[in-house]
């Protein structure tokens, strides 16, 4: 996939997006105008290499260059994800760590407990490396040198500070750390991980990105080295395990964002790539498929738990299923031969190659084997024995058999073959082959089905319109027909093999700031808003091009605030938007109508917002579902009923706080501000989060400030029933 190098597309800037894999590192190049993908390589992952992963990362960037003509002075912007950190901690390959507990009295009662965290399994077998060692007070130099002469001497390299109630006074923190820093011991404050409450989830949190920081630390350095070394000037940055990135600096200070990236980047190539607004993305590969959310232009996060024990780390809510497109069929054979399952081993485990991807002559004189995988695996694993050798019999080879397979998809298969594969299969049964298939797709299916069923219940998704969309290589074995038996849109995503690179090129810088604020004032949650977005600058995003989302909890006095933005280089490059002509199928697609219905309520330079004709309802209001598409063609928000309030930005701070205030609703727990969705400029901030009026409305005075007073305002609000 290239370009001619003397053609305007080929000279426009391009954003590079490398993911790792278990397997292979996959690179792409992306017009960084038009998003389109215009380069792709593969390169065996460097596990073994004496730079590890770093090795691969480097070896697909100089690859992908060449083979599309560009040079480094070309990229703009270069991101990474890995799965480095996810495999360290489930596979138990980590650092052992010192923990220094500091305080005296009562809690250090508490302090001591944390000792325990050593007993957090992270493989069968494989618990927590930790040595807790106390301080009484934090400017005990001489107790503080002993501790980290112990840990030196045991082969520890890697630290953490924890303190009660360090995140309102981190000075005891900042003082051990420092010390610490000064003896080269890699350092985690429990205050720089998290500002939320909690000793116990604080400190395993920080605990948890202590024991991968310092393979995490020479990776990046190795990476950052050999990036400059190449001659590209693009910061370098990372992906995050929330669907955004951060900075290489960032990354050595809070590797553990990192875990659980790899879903994270799919889900994100869909939401950029697929315009997927609402809906679940599946990514499946050979022995698996993730399931994530996309909801109302976001993905859907939670934070996660390690060995039983939950934590402070924001990620994304991806549920796993032993089931990919190279799952092997399992069959009873004796009494009434049936399909049991499929999965959870697959062909490549099993060392097999899949039997549609061999040729009719090779499957000459085919006949089942049952087979146990593994040692100690059950032996109903379905193989055949044929001309060519063994073979797996593979939910792909009963997808291809039954025609579901594009033909331009990665999975793709001849039929024909895929039909001789299922016919041993179908004869065991006593049925056609059509048949065989269908009843592999549903056993593995139905699984899959439950997962999807229950993520649309937990997130509220309008059953009815919640579209599927198929990404990895092993996506046709699955999406196709979980689609059509649930009766249900999909969609295989384009480039689907390549879908998690493409997320982590078009993904955007991402950070998050939590405080726990009782009866917070309206400035201390602008404050955080403030810090958020001072975080994101000091890690290159341009300050035109960051939007904030503020959420305040009361019943848990959480104030917090995430804020994401691009590059100054992706800004300037928003150049050439898509049209009308574009945009507008995207938007009727999702609002299940004709184009010719549209109601276009709001146009700015950089978004569109859609809606569709009023809904009546009988006894009941009439609603207006609302979209917002921005000139990427990305749906950015979603509402099943919404009020549209458009003016300048000078004028609209009186204009929103207008709406606000009539849209305000009131009942037996107070008032409640309407949820507000505020577009000025580039930007579209999620208001959402705030209830109290007069908040939100210093909230959305904060969003315009600095902003050109000419400048579109667009208000999309919600009244909160």
């Amino acid at each position: 996939m290239t370009d001619d190098p003397d053609s305007p597309a080929a000279r426009s800037p391009i954003r590079i997006g490398i993911d790792v894999g278990g397997t292979f590192t996959d690179a792409v190049a992306v017009d960084a105008r038009t998003l389109a993908l215009i380069g792709q390589t593969k390169t065996p992952t460097s596990h073994d290499h004496p730079d590890g992963v770093a090795h691969g990362i480097i070896e697909g960037l100089h690859r992908l260059l060449d083979e599309i003509g560009r040079s480094p002075e070309d990229v703009v912007f270069l991101a990474h994800g890995t799965t480095q950190a996810t495999n360290a901690l489930l596979e138990g390959d980590v650092a052992p760590v010192g923990l220094i507990g500091i305080g005296s009295g009562v809690p250090a009662l508490f302090l001591r407990r944390l000792a325990a965290l050593r007993k957090i399994e992270l493989t069968p077998g494989t618990h927590l490396p930790l040595e807790y060692g106390h301080l009484k007070r934090a400017g005990d130099t001489a107790a503080l040198h002993a501790l980290l002469d112990g840990f030196a001497e045991r082969g520890i390299s890697s630290v953490v500070v924890t303190e009660p109630f360090s995140v309102d006074d981190s000075l005891g923190e900042d003082a051990v750390a420092a010390v610490a820093r000064e003896r080269g011991f890699l350092v985690t404050a429990t205050h720089e991980i998290t500002s939320l409450y909690g000793l116990s989830k604080r400190t395993r949190t920080a605990v948890l990105n202590a024991v991968i920081l310092p393979r995490m630390f020479a990776t990046a350095d190795l990476v950052q080295t050999s990036i400059e070394k190449a001659g590209i000037t693009a910061p370098l940055m990372v992906m995050r395990c929330d669907g955004g990135v951060m900075s290489l600096e960032e990354m050595r200070r809070r590797p553990l964002l990192t875990v659980l990236s790899g879903p994270a980047a799919g889900v994100a190539g869909a939401l950029m790539q697929e315009r997927l607004g609402e809906g679940i993305f599946l990514e499946t590969g050979g022995t698996s498929t993730d399931v994530s959310v996309v909801r109302r232009g976001k993905v859907a996060v939670r934070y996660t738990s390690f060995g039983g024990s939950t934590t402070y780390l924001n990620a994304l809510d991806v549920r796993t299923i032993g089931i990919g497109g190279g799952s092997m069929i399992r069959m009873q054979h004796d009494g009434s031969p049936r399909i049991t399952a499929v999965g959870p081993r697959s062909a490549h485990i099993a060392g097999l190659p899949y039997a549609c991807f061999a040729t009719l002559a090779d499957l000459d004189g085919a006949r089942l084997v049952p087979v146990a995988p593994r040692p100690g695996d059950p032996d109903d694993h379905v193989t055949l024995d044929a001309a060519g050798g063994r073979y797996a019999v593979t939910l792909t080879c009963a997808a291809n058999a039954l025609g579901l397979v594009p033909a331009e998809a990665y999975a793709r298969a001849d039929p024909a073959v895929a039909r001789r594969a299922l016919q041993p299969v179908a004869d065991a049964l006593g049925v056609d082959v059509d048949t065989a298939a269908r009843r592999i797709l549903e056993t593995a299916a139905a699984p899959i089905e439950k997962v999807v069923t229950a993520l649309v219940t937990d997130y509220d998704l309008d059953d009815d319109a919640v579209r599927l969309v198929g990404g990895g290589g092993g996506a046709a074995a699955v999406t196709p027909f979980l689609g059509g038996a649930g009766d249900r849109e999909w969609t295989l995503a384009a480039h689907g093999e390549v879908i998690s690179p493409i997320g982590v090129a078009l993904a955007l810088l991402r950070e998050q700031v939590e405080r726990i604020i009782p009866g917070a004032t309206d400035e201390q949650v602008l404050a955080v808003r403030r810090e958020a977005e001072q975080a994101l600058l000091d890690q290159g995003a341009a300050p035109g091009a960051i939007s904030v989302d503020v959420t305040v909890d009361p019943q848990s006095n959480t104030v917090r605030a995430i804020a994401t933005g691009a590059t100054e280089l992706r800004t300037q490059d928003l150049t050439d938007k898509p049209g009308r002509a574009e945009l507008d199928p995207v938007a009727a697609r999702s609002l299940r109508i004709g184009p010719e219905h549209l109601e276009v309520l709001a146009e700015t330079p950089y978004h569109v917002v859609y809606g569709a004709p009023e809904r009546k309802r009988r006894f009941r209001r009439a609603r207006r579902p609302v979209r917002v598409v921005d000139r990427d063609g990305v749906i950015r928000f979603a509402s099943a009923d919404a009020q549209v309030v458009r003016g300048t930005v000078g004028g609209g701070a009186n204009l929103l706080a207008s709406a606000v205030t009539r849209l305000t609703s009131y009942g037996d727990g107070g008032s409640r501000a309407p949820a507000v969705q505020l577009i000025a400029g580039p930007t579209l901030a999620d208001l959402s989060g705030v209830l109290d009026e007069s908040a939100l409305i210093s909230l959305a005075r904060s969003e315009l400030d600095g902003k050109n007073r000419d400048d579109d305002l667009v208000a999309v609000l919600e009244v909160r029933r």
